[in-house]
């Protein structure tokens, strides 16, 4: 049986609540938390950005982000609580992007699912990300491509 909350947020109305996520997984019958906190970074690929704007297909983002953790949830076999909400708009460098905790009754489990669902989103999301610099200019983000044996592709280093 899982628990699942899934969403995305727009950051001119709210921040992304990383106590809300603990709190949502939190349950007497999971003795592991884990949680994973995207944030803005100032460099990526040699480049210092000021920001990044992330579109995402409102309606077709949240089925997909559901879709993913029920499946995340089916493979584990065992109870779990899963929590993922992504920001959308304009983010500034320190920024919370995405926001994602698994809990389970062992850590193993709590950390497998969490990081599972932080890559699925990553790669199988509806989530585009154009990057501002300190020059100006920004640019549309080519992505992270996962391969099928769910490894990062390294020669993507904006992964």
């Amino acid at each position: 049986m899982a628990s699942i909350h899934v969403g995305v947020r727009d950051i001119a109305e709210s921040a992304l609540d990383v106590a809300a996520a603990i709190d949502f997984v939190s349950d007497a019958e999971h003795g592991g938390i884990a949680l994973f906190v995207g944030k803005v970074r100032r460099r990526n690929l040699g480049r210092e950005a000021v920001g990044i704007h992330y579109d995402i297909h409102r309606l077709l983002a949240p089925r997909l982000m559901r879709e993913m953790a029920e499946q995340i949830a089916t493979d584990l076999g065992a109870p779990v609580s899963l929590y993922a909400e992504h920001a959308c708009g304009h983010l500034a460098v320190g920024d919370t992007a995405i926001v994602v905790a698994a809990a389970t009754a062992h850590r193993d489990e709590a950390f497998r699912a969490c990081r599972a669902l932080t890559e699925a989103i990553k790669y199988r999301a509806p989530v585009w990300k154009q990057e501002h610099y300190v020059d100006g200019s920004s640019e549309w983000s080519e992505g992270a491509a996962w391969d099928q044996a769910g490894k990062v592709d390294e020669d993507r280093p904006d992964a």
